[in-house]
């Protein structure tokens, strides 16, 4: 299976353009880095890939079809800041099983304990809180998982934990995993390959 993005544009609506001409293809099993300066449009990309955000122009395709509209969601995003993504309204344990429900041994594979499912959001630590939304993205509908700077305000044995166990269930399902950071040494060690997207020239 294929993601692939193909003459990608998007502007704000200040009329700067963040992306422009931009192609980009990622395979079932393959983990490719995303990187560049702040400002040259890695989020906007992200969210474009997932479906989350439409571009100005140019096309997203899941194995040579339009990225589905309704339903769950084939491509999942998880983002730095896991609590702007988890409603703090709700215990855990209905954000953990809005979509599906995960099995005992992949929670405590990512290091969630079951205590935590009786919780409220303000109640765990922000690492507690991405482990979360990482085993919520990894839904039995999922055939990619992009990861935009997912890991960068964790401290580093549990970034190694995260990876580690996230590259294991990668290769057990031939997930494609796009990973989106600045952090070199980290995409080096992580990934096939590396894309690097620049800053536009708004003046041209």
């Amino acid at each position: 299976m294929r993601l692939e993005a193909k003459n990608i544009g998007y502007r704000y609506r200040t009329g700067r353009w963040v992306l422009r001409n931009v192609d980009i293809s990622l395979e079932s099993g393959e983990v490719v880095g995303l990187t560049g300066p702040s400002g040259c449009g890695k989020t906007t990309l992200a969210r474009i890939l997932g479906g989350y955000q439409r571009p100005r122009w140019g096309q997203v395709w899941l194995n040579g079809a339009p990225l589905p509209r309704e339903g769950y969601r084939p491509v999942q995003l998880v983002f730095q800041h896991p609590e702007k993504a988890i409603n703090g309204h709700w215990h855990l344990s209905s954000t953990l099983r809005e979509g599906y429900r995960p099995s005992s041994e992949r929670l405590a594979g990512l290091g969630i304990e079951q205590q935590w499912l009786r919780r409220w959001p303000h109640e765990l630590s922000g690492g507690e809180l991405q482990r979360f939304c990482i085993v919520r993205a990894l839904g039995p509908g999922t055939k990619f998982l992009i990861a935009d700077e997912m890991t960068t305000m964790l401290d580093a044995i549990t970034q190694v934990q995260i990876w580690e166990e996230l590259l294991d269930i990668a290769r057990q399902r031939s997930l494609g995993l796009l990973v989106v950071s600045h952090e070199a040494r980290l995409l080096q060690r992580l990934c096939h390959r590396v894309i690097e997207l620049p800053v536009l020239n708004n003046n041209q």
